[in-house]
């Protein structure tokens, strides 16, 4: 005999996803959930995310990590509201987690909320959030053959940021590769070559991100 217990876990997270879904679709709230490996630049890119818009529109943050509430206090210090969820060991969100932390927003007051994911490029993309779009950010250290090693997550991605590119003169990346594997994948996912440090590539990225705020 075989239990399988995936699919009853998943059926109750898509219940709850779903639930999301329908409260930010009447709050006219755009949800984007961004995953990554650890220290791909999540933070940063929210950051520097955040700058590009905030003139426009209102933002929130919701840190997603095994421990700790260092991101969200670097987010909390630039005026926009963090909620962190601390998951306790677990490597992915979930909608149930998620619910939680939205019920401390006020989600009339808000246009855009960003989800950082757990550090991890696997485990995250089985898990729907109620999210208008999954965003994959990977950073040139990490190489150019992490499509072929995960190709679940660049599947499921709306769109791949591809992060610290002012790195690409020290590491051995090669962007073509990078960008023929993606396309195999993914091909109608934009690419978004950026450095969130510097703000380089990060116009054209928030701007692709604005004109999907305003359509929700």
């Amino acid at each position: 005999m075989q239990i399988d217990i995936k699919q009853p876990v998943l059926a109750k997270n898509d219940r709850l996803a779903e639930e999301l879904r329908q409260l930010f679709a009447e709050k006219h709230v755009y949800a984007l959930d961004l995953l990554a490996s650890p220290g791909a630049g999540k933070t940063s890119t929210i950051l520097a995310t955040i700058d590009a818009l905030r003139d426009e529109f209102n933002i929130a943050v919701i840190e997603g990590d095994i421990a700790s509430n260092v991101d969200a206090k670097k987010i909390s210090a630039q005026g926009i509201p963090a909620v962190q969820i601390n998951t306790g060991g677990a490597c992915h969100l979930e909608s149930s987690m998620l619910k939680k932390a939205v019920e401390a927003l006020d989600l009339d007051r808000l246009d855009l909320i960003i989800i950082e994911n757990v550090g991890n490029l696997v485990c995250p993309t089985d898990f729907d959030l109620g999210e208008n779009a999954k965003v994959m950010i990977l950073s040139v250290p990490e190489g150019d053959d992490k499509p072929l090693k995960y190709p679940g997550i660049f599947q499921v991605s709306q769109a791949v940021i591809l992060n610290k590119i002012d790195t690409l003169p020290v590491f051995d990346f090669e962007v073509e590769r990078f960008e023929e594997a993606l396309n195999q994948l993914n091909p109608t996912a934009p690419l978004f070559k950026i450095s969130a440090t510097s703000g380089l590539g990060v116009d054209e990225w928030a701007s692709w991100l604005a004109e999907k705020i305003r359509s929700c």
